[in-house]
């Protein structure tokens, strides 16, 4: 909003031209989301007490989780609020980039919200069932996926670069569509199932986030693209205001999420966070550059995935399931082996800074 009614105005006086630079509205935007975060955060804690949409712990976690039982959930809510207000004020909104961003929070957040609304609030066990949450998940996926092959610049955007080789990359052609799916699907489901520990999800969606900031920052800058060379990509700038959005909101929840946490995210907010990530990593052509920063979260997912098959596989030899890991997803692995849940968190954020390093160490070596 504030990018369409003053950068005009920087016709007449040289103040307003600060409305067009990438950097001013991203430091804005992110101290919008925070702010507004401390802010609306207690409201919406206090909110979702009022109507009983607290967590109801089930078996599948370890017994330690039992005293969390009552805490608010729904906390995505927060983060949306932040990341729709901020980038409403700060974002140029007639950028593609950014319509499709704001269509996708706002369908994943709603499947999330939908979910978590049937399960703490109706109380209904299982909430919108597996089923239902893929499809709704795929069918925005599909939409996206088409939204930019059949664009005008389709060989363009359909590719992959590749880190640590200069001016390599992979053409998928129609593979896209299908490739764009997996993504999208594949990282919103991996960020709920990182989102198992106060504060563990947040931290490391904050630093995913960040290096994919950096990214669309020097891809949207002609001079930095050339010099690192990048592919540049004219309207990746507006992603870096969006991303300082998602951070910002992301620390301001993280105010009321860190162990005890005072409300947890739930579908509402990682089925969301998790679809915008991937969304920004296909914007930008980095998907192999987000694989590296967010290794954690697909990590968390494979161990899942890993134990549902190493138990299926060892009941059809053995005659009895039997795990891989004391239990998945990764987190609750080291819990059951007696490592205390900060020490997980703080351990894992700090293989987020080292992968987050060593991805931005790609860009030179390009």
């Amino acid at each position: 909003m504030f990018f369409h009614l003053f950068s005009p105005l920087a016709e007449y006086h040289i103040f307003f031209n600060v409305f067009r630079y990438i950097t001013f509205r991203s430091v804005a935007a992110f101290i919008t989301a925070l702010l507004f975060s401390f802010f609306i955060g207690p409201k919406i804690i206090n909110l979702l007490k009022k109507y009983n949409a607290v967590e109801k712990i089930n078996d599948l976690v370890p017994d330690t989780h039992k005293k969390k039982e009552g805490t608010p959930t729904m906390g995505g809510l927060i983060m949306l609020s932040g990341i729709l207000l901020s980038t409403i004020l700060w974002n140029n909104l007639l950028n593609s980039f950014i319509i499709m961003l704001l269509i996708t929070i706002l369908w994943l957040g709603g499947l999330g919200f939908l979910d978590d609304y049937l399960k703490n609030v109706l109380k209904k066990k299982e909430g919108l069932s597996a089923k239902y949450k893929l499809i709704g998940q795929t069918v925005l996926a599909i939409m996206i996926a088409c939204t930019i092959y059949f664009s005008p610049e389709s060989s363009e955007v359909t590719i992959i670069n590749l880190p640590f080789l200069k001016g390599a990359f992979i053409q998928l052609s129609w593979l896209f569509i299908p490739f764009v799916v997996f993504m999208i699907v594949g990282t919103s489901n991996a960020v709920n199932l990182t989102d198992g520990l106060d504060g563990l999800a947040a931290g490391l969606i904050a630093l995913t986030t960040f290096g994919l900031g950096v990214m669309a920052y020097l891809k949207g800058n002609y001079h930095w693209a050339v010099y690192l060379n990048l592919n540049f990509i004219g309207e990746a700038g507006e992603i870096t205001i969006f991303t300082a959005s998602m951070i910002g909101t992301t620390l301001g929840f993280l105010w009321f999420n860190t162990r005890p946490a005072e409300i947890f995210m739930g579908d509402t907010g990682s089925l969301s966070m998790g679809g915008l990530l991937a969304l920004i990593s296909i914007f930008l052509q980095e998907q192999f550059f987000f694989a590296i920063i967010a290794a954690v979260f697909i990590a968390e997912a494979m161990s899942s995935i890993i134990q549902r098959y190493f138990f299926k596989m060892t009941r059809w030899k053995y005659g009895e399931g039997r795990r891989f890991f004391k239990r998945a997803p990764l987190h609750h692995h080291f819990e059951l082996k007696g490592v205390p849940e900060e020490k997980i968190v703080i351990r894992f954020w700090v293989i987020g800074v080292l992968l987050l390093s060593i991805g931005l160490a790609t860009l030179k070596l390009r």
